[in-house]
């Protein structure tokens, strides 16, 4: 396999085709005012993207590599399109949380808050839960958050993915 394709471009399209995407359904969830209590769908069409970009970015690179393709490779691809995507919805939350919405963190406590008293949580209970919330609101850590669970999840989709599209010139022949 000395003539082996390049994985670069497949990541880097793949990548900024879901990042965007997905900076575009988070755009239209705040313009229809559904970005502080969104309906399930909202999270059904982000994982099918998610998944759908990953698996299509890891087939193209296959077609272009005379329909080979190592479980190592595929890993590499789905991860790779999964943190470009990642950094680009870090990007676009901070510019939302800090320019176009910079009470989102306090709408989104307040609207906790009355589901924990529905719940039947005492004020102190509350109090506590706000306060260790605290400690993950700081743009660094959410950023950070954000970014590792957008590999996580592409290590897990890009894992099965690779596993099923997987054929190596040992298997060709």
């Amino acid at each position: 396999m000395t003539n082996q394709t390049n994985s670069k471009n497949f990541i880097v399209n793949n990548g900024v085709i879901l990042g965007v995407a997905s900076v575009i359904l988070s755009l239209v969830m705040y313009a229809t005012g559904n970005y502080l209590n969104p309906h399930w769908i909202n999270s059904v069409a982000s994982i099918m993207l998610f998944i759908g970009l990953i698996v299509l970015g890891t087939k193209q690179f296959k077609e272009a590599n005379n329909g080979l393709l190592t479980w190592q490779q595929g890993v590499k691809i789905g991860v790779g399109i999964a943190i470009i995507a990642g950094l680009i919805v870090v990007i676009y939350n901070y510019i939302f949380m800090t320019v176009i919405e910079p009470d989102f963190i306090e709408k989104v406590t307040a609207i906790q808050n009355e589901k924990m008293l529905e719940q039947g949580l005492s004020e102190k209970q509350i109090e506590a839960a706000n306060e260790m919330g605290k400690k993950f609101q700081s743009p660094l850590i959410m950023s950070s958050l954000g970014i590792i669970s957008y590999a996580i999840g592409g290590f897990i989709v890009a894992a099965i993915t690779a596993a099923i599209l997987k054929k190596t010139t040992e298997e060709q022949y």
